[in-house]
């Protein structure tokens, strides 16, 4: 008797595990995933990532290089992700009928002009490395540098463009037939999942921030507005691709508190509460 309810268990665990690598369940997946790596390596690979700014600021090359391709990766994952996984993602829509689809100007997560203007950051810092190292101290010239930013902001309305055309409805089958196959969807949720982990390095700083024990309801109030802002700019826009299907369940909401609880915890109490993770 003992032996079969230990079956049964497993074969209830072996279904969930299975369910949760659904296409339809790639937010809770990347919420759980996001959640282990805030419990176990993210602090560690944040602080890594401070020193690695610190060394490519005194100029190390190696470091530099890494900045800087971290940097493109922001750039390119976000858009190539969308581009491969868009056919998929509206396939999958249709079949079941059961998601919200999300309307990219409906409300401030997903409103392109925050996505806009973080693009314009991240572009910012690629420009300024490229400069750097073709020009070292010396002023670039003035065609040069006008030239660099109208050929920047090209590419980042090409990057936002092409990102929230994720969420419109395709009227017509893509033209090369990879796009429309089931390679494409997984290598594009990839990039997407990648491209939320280097998110993820960046917001994590905030661990790393020595913060006083909260003082009352007056600092509390205001470091959660401050974690508000800095969501929309640094957790959402990542997000967003799997939030567009899952808005809608309150277990979403659950999953993304949950995955952001070390840092919220750390922030909200202080680092000085006897907290630590």
């Amino acid at each position: 008797m003992a032996n079969r309810d230990n079956r049964d268990w497993a074969g209830v665990l072996r279904g969930a595990v299975a369910r949760l690598f659904f296409p339809s369940n790639r937010g809770l997946l990347l919420d759980l995933f996001v959640f282990l790596l805030n419990l176990t390596v993210m602090v560690g690979l944040s602080r890594l990532f401070v020193g690695t700014i610190r060394q490519a600021s005194e100029g190390d090359a190696l470091a530099q290089v890494f900045i800087f391709g971290m940097a493109v990766a922001l750039f390119v994952l976000a858009p190539l992700g969308a581009t491969l996984s868009r056919w998929g993602y509206h396939q999958r829509i249709a079949r079941t009928q059961t998601a919200i689809r999300a309307d990219p100007m409906d409300g401030c997560l997903f409103n392109p002009i925050f996505y806009f203007c973080l693009t314009a950051v991240i572009f910012a810092a690629v420009n300024a490395t490229i400069l750097q190292t073709v020009y070292g101290k010396r002023e670039p010239d003035g065609a040069v540098f006008v030239g660099s930013i109208f050929v920047g902001i090209a590419l980042m309305i090409l990057h936002t463009v092409l990102v929230y055309r994720y969420f419109t409805i395709p009227k017509e089958p893509p033209r090369f037939a990879f796009l429309r196959s089931r390679a494409a969807a997984w290598i594009g949720d990839t990039c997407l999942f990648a491209n939320m982990v280097l998110f993820q390095l960046i917001w994590n700083l905030l661990s790393m921030v020595e913060l006083p024990r909260v003082s009352g309801v007056f600092d509390f109030v205001a470091r959660l507005l401050i974690l508000c802002f800095l969501a929309l700019l640094l957790y959402f826009p990542p997000r967003m691709f799997f939030l567009a299907e899952d808005i809608g369940k309150r277990r979403t909401w659950l999953m993304i508190l949950l995955a952001n609880s070390p840092i919220l915890v750390q922030v909200m109490l202080g680092t000085e509460s006897g907290v630590h993770w």
